[in-house]
């Protein structure tokens, strides 16, 4: 038995998040349909976590494991990009200790969201950010994010669906930061609820909004 840890980038525009669903199109049953294409083996890819749809991923881990395979591990990712549309790419293969848990082992995870915040918006990014037209007060984002930090009951900061028994999480890292016309939210935390990053996200740009809330509803505007 082996076990093979992969470090994945993908665009999640054309898909409905990671994880398996019948008959819509997922990261997981891609990435799983790869796998059973290049070792001939059927295996459960487990994920460090859940992205959910249209999400893209710069770094996620998953592991899975397998009887054998003639393979060489430095050719893995090779193997499996072959087989992957391109809006898949395993940037690493590694075998690692029967015991790794890609999601138990995980430490913390790092959520950005990229705000366009010029009126015109772009073409070429367009789905990578949030285009707000309507100036931003950064410094009001940046003085609510700060409260998000710390360990809390994010039980208001979740979609219907959620399946965690538990609604406490831990954030680490909460921050606003703004760059030639676009504002950055990142959130480092030990985990996440069902669309709690997307939920805080539009909380922050309702704030950002405030002062020109008589021009327009900010309320129309939440992610």
């Amino acid at each position: 038995m082996r076990n093979i840890k992969l470090t994945i980038e993908y665009d999640g525009k054309d898909f409905n998040g990671w994880q398996k669903q019948p008959k819509k199109l997922n990261i997981q049953g891609e990435i799983e349909r790869a796998i059973e294409l290049v070792t001939g083996e059927k295996v459960d890819l487990i994920g460090s976590g859940r992205t959910d749809a249209g999400v893209h991923a710069l770094g996620q881990v998953a592991n899975f494991k397998i009887e054998n395979t003639s393979i060489p591990i430095e050719k893995m990712a090779v193997a499996l990009n072959s087989k992957l549309k391109k809006s898949i790419r395993i940037q690493k293969a590694e075998e690692v200790d029967l015991q790794f848990h890609a999601r138990y082992h995980c430490k913390q995870k790092t959520y950005y969201y990229v705000i366009d915040n010029t009126e015109q918006g772009t073409a070429i990014y367009r789905n990578l950010e949030y285009h707000m037209p309507i100036p931003l007060d950064v410094e009001k984002m940046k003085q609510a994010i700060s409260y998000f930090e710390g360990e809390h009951d994010f039980k208001g900061f979740k979609a219907s669906g959620t399946s965690s028994k538990s609604s406490v999480r831990t954030i680490y890292k909460a921050d606003v930061a703004t760059e030639n016309g676009k504002v950055f939210i990142q959130l480092t935390g030990n985990g996440f609820l069902y669309n709690m990053v997307r939920i805080i996200a539009g909380t922050m740009v309702d704030v950002g909004l405030r002062k020109n809330k008589t021009r327009r509803d900010s309320r129309h505007y939440c992610f």
